[in-house]
Parts: C-alpha cells; sequence; structure tokens
C-alpha cells in the first residue's frame, strides 16, 4: 500500500505542517509550554470549532499530544523529535520563535501550592534540575510517571526525606504535573508532597496566610541553590 512508503508518510505529515493555522499552533508550542485549544484558536485566528479540526489533523499525525488536567485538556507538541524537527524549519525559514507570557498574577506564578505539592516557575525549575541530574528517572512504557535513580536517592536521603515511607503511599510515588501558569510540568506524586513538606519544615518556603502562594526565603535561596543549582 503507498500509505506503508516513508515518501507518502512524508507528504501527510508534510501537508499538515503546511496549512498556516496549523503551522502557527506548532510554531506557539516550540516554547515547551502546553496550551488550550481555545488559545491555540487565538494565536491562529480562527474560531474554536476551526482549530479543534485542525489540531485532530495534528494529533493524527502524531505531531501534537494531548494532555488531559482536570476538566481541562492542554495541548504540547508530540515528542522532542517533533520539537528537534520543528526548529529546523524554523531556522530555515529564518523565523523568530514567540515568546509564551503567562498572565497568573506575579506572587502565585512564582510560587504556590498544588493541593499537597509544589507548583509554579520555582517547581518547575525543581523538576528540571532533578531530571537533569538523573535523579529522575522515566518510565520507559509511561514517560508521565518517575523513579529515583541510585544518586537520586540517595540525595534525597541526605536532604531528610524518608524514601521508603514515601514510596509506601498509596499515590503515585512520582510524576508530572503539568503547571498551569509555565505550562510545563512541576514534580507531582508522592514525592512532590515530600519536598514541599521537607522546604516548609526546614523553612525554605512560607505559606501565605490568605492563598496558595509560597513566599521563598533568604534561607531557601541558598538552600534551593546548593542542592538544585536553582538560582532565583
Amino acid at each position: 500500500m503507498d500509505a506503508d512508503f516513508a515518501d507518502t508518510r512524508l507528504a501527510r505529515l508534510a501537508a499538515a505542517i503546511a496549512e498556516p493555522a496549523r503551522a502557527r499552533m506548532l510554531c506557539s508550542l516550540m516554547d515547551g509550554h502546553a496550551r488550550t485549544g481555545t488559545e491555540l484558536a487565538a494565536i491562529a485566528e480562527i474560531g474554536t470549532s476551526t482549530a479543534s479540526v485542525h489540531l485532530a489533523k495534528l494529533k493524527e499525525q502524531q505531531l501534537v499530544q494531548v494532555i488531559a488536567q482536570g476538566k481541562h485538556r492542554y495541548y504540547q507538541l508530540g515528542s522532542s523529535e517533533v520539537a528537534t524537527a520543528l526548529e529546523s524549519l524554523l531556522a530555515i525559514a529564518g523565523a523568530p520563535q514567540p515568546r509564551f507570557k503567562p498572565s497568573t498574577p506575579p506572587r502565585l506564578r512564582h510560587a504556590r501550592t498544588c493541593y499537597d505539592h509544589m507548583a509554579g516557575e520555582l517547581a518547575v525549575k525543581l523538576h528540571d534540575s532533578c531530571v537533569q541530574q538523573t535523579w529522575l528517572v522515566g518510565d520507559q512504557q509511561d514517560n508521565s510517571v518517575y523513579e529515583l535513580s541510585q544518586a537520586g536517592e540517595q540525595a534525597l536521603t541526605n536532604l531528610g526525606i524518608d524514601v521508603d515511607l514515601t514510596r509506601q503511599s498509596r499515590r503515585r510515588f512520582a510524576c508530572t504535573c503539568l503547571d498551569w501558569s509555565e505550562r510545563r510540568p512541576h514534580l507531582g506524586g508522592a514525592l512532590g508532597a515530600a519536598l514541599l513538606a521537607l522546604s516548609l519544615k526546614h523553612k525554605w518556603l512560607e505559606r501565605d496566610l490568605d492563598s496558595r502562594a509560597l513566599s521563598l526565603t533568604r534561607e531557601g535561596k541558598k538552600q534551593f541553590q546548593r542542592h538544585f543549582a536553582i538560582v532565583i
């Protein structure tokens, strides 16, 4: 069958990218932030119903994937390979990449609670640091789930987290949670909750009395830089 040939699949893939509205949607996702269908419709300057058709086409070609977060559905690029391919095409086209501009109030955007774990810019940086240091290792079957490497387990144990006790929780041990202001993952699950509890216990973070905002203390700045190489 023609559909089995690489050149035919390439043509279908190129056709999906070539439509201007779909191209604008894909370019907007190049910054790594997930967006809703409504946001992508506004970016592409089309109606939401038309955007749904375009997004279905992009999903069919595995150019985007859908993340369900509560009642909301967010779209992000289908894989790092898609991002690499688009980046190469953008370089050829000489097009600047758009920047994501969150509308969340600054205090909540910086650091806040997400149920029982940390969210916001600081939490995203914490997640990225743990991944970059290979403390967190993604599951081969589900890249939204993490396990600790030996180095990660030792590092967090040294910080004072009882890793064995955390694993005994009936919930997921460690997983990604899409951050609604940064639109990138922060660390959720029992391990995410343990890190927040540790930060509050040592007064690296302080809770706001009347909101979900978290304040990073002077000691917290030093400790997050020392242990996670996070500079705020």
